[in-house]
């Protein structure tokens, strides 16, 4: 009988089985409605701050310093405001409702901790990068959105450098792969496409997640391949092959500075978008800042990036969703392991809802679905027959 591959798709998924099916359809359409409590989270944060005239305050009560250290310090405190109203939300949403479906074991004395890590470089950084656009908003007048998005590329270029050497190892500790058959077959894959073998790491993942991910951060000389200790706990030797294959795909086909570049020509539109929206959002917040380059209104100002934000959404998951099907691709294409690479896509559909509705993949999926991914895989399988016989050896 012929290989088929709509039939072996819905095995795979169907081998799920429906109470897994059904938890995990509820876990992500929660996670949709969490973009939208998020943003009304973010609205009465910023009517809290406004109206208690917590930047104004600060303008103020430095107006004897210099511009540049009072915008930054006018934009530190209002981090660390928001920070602490919105905490109750943070914890709920990245601890709290994680833990209701069973997708961390984090206890919340460590999730707080590194909450606070999290928070002290948003306080810091985001001080410093709006200090950058209200001097560009001063110094280069009506085009300031223009510029301003290209020092948001830069901005974004940088912290892609440092993050995983400064930045990562503050939450998760990276390690290369132990000795062993699956250090073996990952650094093999690796030397085939010329990537050094101290770019590739596995790190404690499970410390905040029980999600099956790997991941390519970092740009240049410090890109590298990350896999959480979740992944290889539970993936055959094959999978890993398949999983590895996937993010050296990500890695060779460059699609971090694709994000870049796009993520820099959302930012030029939103700031364009901002400069028109800021003073009638000012007015319905309240506040006495009645221009954009006004650093008191910074509430406000971040406020409607976070309102255009959501509106951006679906394109933003269009550039991600396209960046993971040429990944699935390259695998296919370097290990021609289409069931080890269904295998690991369906331990991913635990989080990640394997048969949405098409418009909900569009508007909310960062990920194509695993429905459709395990299809691909499976449409290979039935074109290019294995070449070399797989292994099932659990690492």
């Amino acid at each position: 009988m012929a290989f088929n591959p709509e039939a072996a798709t819905r095995a795979y998924i169907d081998g799920l089985g429906t109470d897994a099916l059904a938890k995990s359809a509820a876990y992500t359409m929660d996670g949709h409605w969490m973009i939208l409590w998020g943003l009304l989270v973010s609205a009465l944060a910023t009517f809290i701050i406004v109206r208690l005239k917590i930047t104004d305050r600060v303008w103020a009560a430095m107006d004897k310093r210099g511009l540049a250290l009072r915008t930054f310090l006018t934009g530190s405190v209002f981090f660390l405001v928001s920070a602490i109203i919105t905490l109750p939300w943070s914890v709920w949403a990245e601890w709290g409702h994680e833990r209701a479906y069973g997708r961390t074991q984090q206890p919340l004395a460590d999730f707080l901790m590194q909450d606070a890590i999290g928070a002290t470089i948003g306080i810091v950084g985001g001080g410093l990068f709006f200090m950058g656009i209200y001097a560009l908003i001063r110094k280069t007048g009506k085009r300031w959105w223009l510029w301003s998005g290209g020092f948001s590329a830069v901005v974004v270029s940088v912290l892609l450098l440092l993050s995983p050497t400064l930045i990562e190892p503050l939450f998760n500790d990276y390690k290369p792969i132990p000795e062993g058959p699956v250090r073996d077959a990952v650094l093999e894959m690796a030397r085939q496409v010329d990537i050094p073998a101290d770019r590739i790491f596995i790190y404690d993942g499970s410390r905040q997640s029980n999600n099956f991910t790997a991941n390519v951060s970092g740009i240049g000389s410090a890109a590298r391949i990350a896999i959480s200790d979740v992944a290889l706990k539970q993936a055959s030797l094959d999978e890993v092959r398949a999983v590895t294959g996937h993010e050296i795909g990500h890695y060779v086909l460059g699609h971090v500075w694709r994000s870049v570049l796009v993520l820099s020509g959302l930012a030029m539109l939103f700031f364009f978008l901002a400069d028109r929206l800021f003073a009638r959002f000012a007015r319905a917040f309240g506040s006495q800042a009645t221009e954009i380059g006004d650093p008191r209104g910074l509430p406000v100002f971040l406020f409607v990036l976070s309102f255009l934000g959501v509106f951006a959404v679906p394109v933003s998951n269009t550039l991600t969703r396209v960046g993971e099907s040429e990944a699935d691709a390259y695998s296919l294409q370097m290990v021609n392991l289409p069931d080890a690479l269904a295998g690991a896509l369906v331990k991913t559909a635990e989080y990640r809802y394997p048969r949405p509705h098409p418009v909900q993949e569009a508007l909310f999926y960062t990920h194509p679905s695993v429905e459709r991914r395990v299809r691909r895989a499976m449409e290979w399988k039935a074109t290019n027959p294995a070449t070399s016989p797989t292994t099932n050896t659990t690492p």
